[in-house]
Formats: C-alpha cells, structure tokens, sequence
C-alpha cells in the first residue's frame, strides 16, 4: 500500500460516504482539456465532509491542491503527486434570500463549487442586478472568489457580502466581503491553504428585461471577440500595466503562432487555445515564445494569469 492508498483508505475511514477516485485525468476537469492523473481525489459533497477531508490531509502532512472549474488552470502531462479536492454536491447549490426589510439588498448564497454562470443566470431569474459581467465567465464561485474574477467593468469585490472556508485544522470561519483582500486578479485566498465553501452576494433589485439586455449585450460581445468554439483558460496573461497583453502579441505578429496542437488565437491574441490534442508541454512552450519574442520587441514581461500545477517540463 503506498501513501496514496493509505491516505484515501484514512479519509474513507474518517468520511463515510466520501468518494474518492484514483489516478484521476485531470484533462477532464480543465478546460484546456490538458493534464495527466492526480494521485488522488476527493469530493466531499457537505461542508462537514469537507472539514473532515482537509483536517485529515493536513493531519497526514499533506496540502491539498483546491480545484474548482478548471477554467484557469493548466496541469502538466505527467499529473499531479499530490491530493486534489474538488467539492460537490450540496456545495454547487444556490439559494435565494429575501429582503430583511424594504431597501434592503436580497441576497445570493452559492456553494463554492457553483458555476458563476449559474449564479448570474440565478441573479436574473430573481430579478436582481450586479452580476451581469459575470454571465460568460466559465469559472465556480470558489475560483471567482479566489482571483476576484471580473469583466466589463464588473468584479466579484462590488457584490461580495461574505465567504465561508475552511482553515487548514478543519475549523469554519467567515469572512466579510470587505475583509477578503480583493484586488485585481487576487484576494487573500489566493496563496492557498485556506478551502471556499460558500459566498454570499448582496444584490439589488432591477428591472428583468433590462438585466437580460445586458447579458446578451455581453454575451454577444464574447462571442464576437473571443474564441468561444475551441478550449482553452481564458486570457493566459495578465493586463500588463499601460498596455494590453492581446495587442503587445498582436504586434509582435504572433495572432495564430502554434506549437503542436497549442496556438494563439487568431481570433483574440490574448488567448491560447487547445486546437486538439495539445499537449500541456505545447502550451508552455508556446506561453514561452510569446513572452520572449514580446519582451525582446517591446519590453514588456508578460505575467501568466493561468494557474499551473504539477511538475512543469
């Protein structure tokens, strides 16, 4: 029995119920459709199992890697040696909460492992507005908590009322939205360590029709904009600061440069997509070229906005 098998047999032992799945493809939980095995993973399906799975890992001397959608993230071909927990069940629910009294904002509660899209799709059917920009964003709550996602002019830190994690002895705390840290592309979840089970988001009331339009506004805007038809973890590098990632690679004349099945997009230069059977060992070399070939035409280092895990070649 190696450690792997003697730590799943210990979370099972601990968390009846508990699933957990071996030398799991993490290809089929990115959306770069990229990555080898992780060791192991566990998907506890309620906050209590969630407690009892991190406290446990940590107990082993083991610091698990949180997954959430998978939309950020690129995991080497050879997987992942390490713990990967994924929450479900009870934990991609969304509930609606009332007023507490005329002129108050109602409220959203999603658990973390909730696609934003639904919970933007959610805010509509309750007629609530705030989480427009976040109809086309493929991540969960947990992740857009973590990176405080945002987009046309819209971000995570507007809306945000409070989080409930998990710290690393299995102990819950909250948080206010105020005390999360949040800033471009990062909040004080972001370094790890801490596991997001829950937020809970204050909206305000709006007009259905006009919070439809917006959406669709939007989701026309990606649509035309963005290459939605092929796989890949959004915009690869961050917003370098006075400039624009898409138009630096642009003008370095790198709009559809590939590496085997890895190529930049030809429809918006800010994306790298997987043009099938792309390897993770494609993607990096080309993310390596574009950075270089735009650091030596213009000067400008290209910071990675997608997460990696595993060991890199």
């Amino acid at each position: 029995m190696d450690k792997w098998d003697a730590l799943e047999q210990a979370l099972r032992e601990a968390c009846p119920g508990l699933e957990t799945r071996r030398g799991e493809p993490m290809a089929r939980h990115t959306s770069f459709r990229v990555g080898g095995p992780a060791a192991l993973m566990a998907l506890p399906k309620t906050l209590g199992k969630a407690s009892v799975v991190l406290k446990a890992a940590f107990d082993a001397g083991i610091e698990p890697f949180f997954l959430g959608n998978g939309s950020n993230l690129l995991v080497a071909d050879t997987g992942y040696d390490g713990l990967v927990i994924k929450l479900a069940g009870e934990l991609e629910e969304i509930r609606y909460i009332p007023p507490e009294k005329p002129g108050a904002n109602a409220r959203l509660e999603a658990g973390a492992a909730a696609l934003l899209s639904r919970l933007s799709k959610a805010a509509l059917e309750h007629g609530l507005t705030g989480l427009e920009f976040a109809q086309g964003i493929p991540g969960s709550v947990g992740g857009a908590v973590t990176m405080n996602a945002g987009a046309y002019g819209g971000e995570i830190a507007q809306v945000l009322l409070r989080v409930v994690c998990l710290e690393r002895d299995g102990t819950k705390r909250v948080y206010s939205g105020t005390n999360c840290d949040l800033r471009y592309r990062h909040s004080r979840f972001s370094g790890g360590g801490s596991l997001i089970c829950q937020a809970v988001f204050a909206l305000t009331e709006g007009d259905r029709e006009e919070i439809s339009a917006r959406m669709e506004d939007f989701a026309g805007r990606r649509k035309a904009k963005q290459p939605l038809d092929l796989p890949s973890a959004g915009s690869t590098f961050k917003r370098p600061e006075g400039h624009f990632a898409a138009a630096l690679i642009e003008e370095c004349g790198l709009k559809g440069f590939r590496v085997g099945g890895a190529q930049v997009s030809e429809k918006h230069a800010g994306f790298v997509v997987n043009t099938g059977g792309a390897s993770c060992a494609d993607i990096l070399t080309l993310i390596g070229e574009v950075r270089r070939r735009v650091k030596e035409r213009t000067g400008v280092t290209l910071e990675l906005e997608v997460k990696t895990l595993g060991v890199l070649e």
